[in-house]
């Protein structure tokens, strides 16, 4: 654990990860330098949008499936009035957090949970330099990192930047060289890599919920009459509850890298296989993951182990 709190920034490739190949180096790079794993979700919804997709799987990771789903049940995608529920910063001790996205859905979800909420382009409009460095520089700010230093305090504690398949012209490639500039910033023995908490999360987007055996996270097919040995999967349990919705095959996959804080496991590439052969995270609910990242931030207590 750090002697000060870090500062947050998630990078969700929302859809993307099948478009991961051996050219996107800096992907793999901070695979390899980080500790990896998956995140899973439960079985999506008969006839469900694109739409719905994307709001309720960001629903899931920011652990806000209540503001997701409205008081008559239905799938809440568009603005609606302003939610009852806690904000982000009510559920995580004043955590201030931010969301930069294109997607006008993601927008309207993010500022329902009070979330600040940033057009990614605005960080480019009127700036001089390429759009990779000037975004790394512009995120990094918000975050109180300022060409190479820490300041004292901070616009945010939290900064999540949401990338669909397709909002973006040579989405993935983009998104690599984003993250290449973000090593090359927080490098070891920065004063950004000391505190800068940075987590890449690629999801598969829509699937179909018969199971991809190339995708699993576990084997099945134990011997029913040994099946009562065998624990449950920690994936698959919440509150001390079997979860009877869970989605075994194609889980969001999560790098996570600080340096001297997260442990480094074998993990060498970026993928689904290297990640459940050799990474040391295994799988959680996809809702535990902001719990997690908050505690990094010294906005919530320990979840699990």
């Amino acid at each position: 654990m750090a002697d000060k709190p870090s500062r947050g920034l998630v990078l969700y490739g929302d859809g993307l990860a099948h478009l991961i190949s051996p050219s996107h180096t800096n992907l793999h790079s901070l695979a390899a330098q980080g500790v990896c794993g998956f995140l899973s979700l439960p079985h999506s919804p008969h006839a469900e949008t694109e739409d719905e997709r994307v709001v309720r799987e960001l629903a899931q990771l920011l652990d806000s499936n209540d503001a997701y789903i409205s008081n008559d049940g239905e799938r809440a995608v568009e603005c609606q009035q302003t939610s009852l529920l806690p904000t982000i910063s009510e559920r995580f001790m004043g955590l201030r957090a931010a969301i930069l996205a294109t997607n006008a859905n993601v927008k309207c979800f993010g500022r329902k949970l009070g979330f600040t909420v940033f057009q990614i382009d605005e960080l480019t409009n009127c700036l001089n330099g390429s759009p990779q460095d000037v975004i790394v520089s512009e995120i990094l700010k918000l975050l109180g990192f300022e060409e190479g230093r820490i300041l004292e305090t901070s616009e945010f504690d939290l900064v999540l930047l949401h990338i669909g398949q397709g909002e973006k012209e040579n989405d993935l490639e983009w998104v690599n060289d984003l993250v290449g500039g973000i090593i090359r910033t927080a490098q070891p023995g920065s004063e950004v890599g000391s505190r800068l908490h940075f987590s890449i999360i690629m999801s598969y987007g829509a699937v179909s919920n018969d199971e991809d055996s190339n995708l699993l996270i576990s084997q099945k097919g134990i011997n029913s009459k040994l099946s009562l040995l065998v624990p449950n999967k920690s994936y698959t349990m919440k509150g001390g509850k079997l979860l009877n919705n869970i989605r075994h095959h194609c889980p969001m996959l999560i790098a996570q890298w600080q340096e001297a804080v997260t442990r480094k496991d074998m993990v060498e590439t970026f993928s689904f296989k290297e990640f459940k052969e050799h990474g040391a995270n295994l799988a959680i609910p996809a809702d535990r993951f902001l719990h997690e990242v908050a505690f990094k931030l010294w906005k919530a207590p320990k979840y699990g182990a």
